[in-house]
């Protein structure tokens, strides 16, 4: 066991890159089997190729910043999702509302009737029905 803490010392690992591409990588191996789809194993391999290599590799700044950029784009994926699914659980006892002047969403409780909502950020009022 001495000899693999050996070798893996100095090596990248995994990060969050390496996670969505292996989670890609297992989303072709399942569609490989659907009949003439044979290329996505194919494109599957290649991905494990290259998570294998970002994986093992000691170069830890480029893979570093590989991570950035993908994180750069993943974050605002997922906070959309986030948000998305706030939305849904509040749905019951919160409406949402966008200010009419600077686009901030607003969250206000249900059953109030028509109330005057300010905005936090630009101090804008503007009457809606919750």
């Amino acid at each position: 066991m001495n000899w693999l803490q050996r070798m893996l010392a100095g090596r990248y690992g995994t990060d969050q890159l390496s996670i969505a591409l292996f989670v890609l990588y297992f989303l072709l191996f399942f569609l490989s089997f659907i009949p003439y789809c044979w290329f996505f194993s194919w494109i599957g391999l290649l991905l494990f190729a290259v998570i294998l290599f970002r994986t093992f590799s000691r170069n830890t700044v480029k893979r570093y910043r590989e991570n950035q950029v993908f994180l750069r784009y993943w974050y605002p994926v997922k906070n959309w999702f986030l948000n998305l699914k706030r939305r849904f659980q509040d749905r019951k006892t919160h409406r949402y509302y966008k200010c009419p002047n600077c686009k901030q969403r607003l969250r206000v409780p249900k059953g109030r009737g028509r109330i005057k909502i300010t905005c936090p950020k630009c101090r804008t009022q503007f009457i809606k029905k919750t």
